[in-house]
Parts: C-alpha cells; structure tokens; sequence
C-alpha cells in the first residue's frame, strides 16, 4: 500500500519561510519520480515542481527562484523549502508520485499553508 504523507505547513506571515516534507512508503522511493501540487480555494489543482529519480528538478514559472524541490532517498522524503512567501502561495499542497510526468499516480492528504500577516 503506497503512503505519501506530508508535514510542515502552517501559517507565516509574507516573505517568510516554510518547508514541507512527503514522507513515501510502499514505492521504490528511489526509483520514483516526485512531485509538489498545491489547491487554492476555488481554485484546480497546478503543478508546483518535480523532482526526477536521477535528481532534475523542475518549477512552475510562479514559484522559480523562491521554491526549491530535493530528495533524500536514505530517507525516502521528498522537501520543498519555500522561501519569499506571498499570500498567492496559499494552498493546499499536495505531494504526488510515480505514473507519466509530471509524476500524479499517487497523492498525499495535503498540508495547508497560509501566507498572511
């Protein structure tokens, strides 16, 4: 049975600091691509970035410079530091594995992030 489970969101005020974590369980961790979504209110569901079994990383053009995606596979998590917050990164994020790429066969539960002062 395939578990994604992320931490590490919360509220911080704009230009503030979070990282989130996806815990993977039940895949091949390192042979498995890894991605970051995130789901504002009214809002579908977009691609924040992706990170590929050999390490490439990719970014949406609204977080590029400010987000950065890793891995660790000894620990079978997947990261996304978020720097510079703005209030439109308020989300539900999601993160998602394996399948086509960008990787969205599995998902987690999300953790909310809320960016305000």
């Amino acid at each position: 049975q395939v578990q994604l489970v992320e931490s590490g969101g919360g509220l911080v005020q704009p230009g503030g600091s979070l990282r989130l974590s996806c815990a993977a369980s039940g895949i091949i961790f390192r042979l498995n691509d890894m991605g970051w979504f995130r789901q504002a209110p009214g809002k579908e569901r977009e691609f924040v970035a992706a990170i590929r079994s050999g390490g490439s990383t990719y970014y949406a053009d609204s977080v590029k410079g400010r987000f950065t995606i890793s891995r660790d596979n000894a620990k079978n998590t997947v990261y996304l530091q978020m720097n510079s917050l703005k209030p439109e990164d308020t989300a539900v994020y999601y993160c998602a594995a394996g399948g086509s790429w960008p990787p969205t066969r599995y998902w987690g539960q999300g953790t909310q992030v809320t960016v305000s002062s």
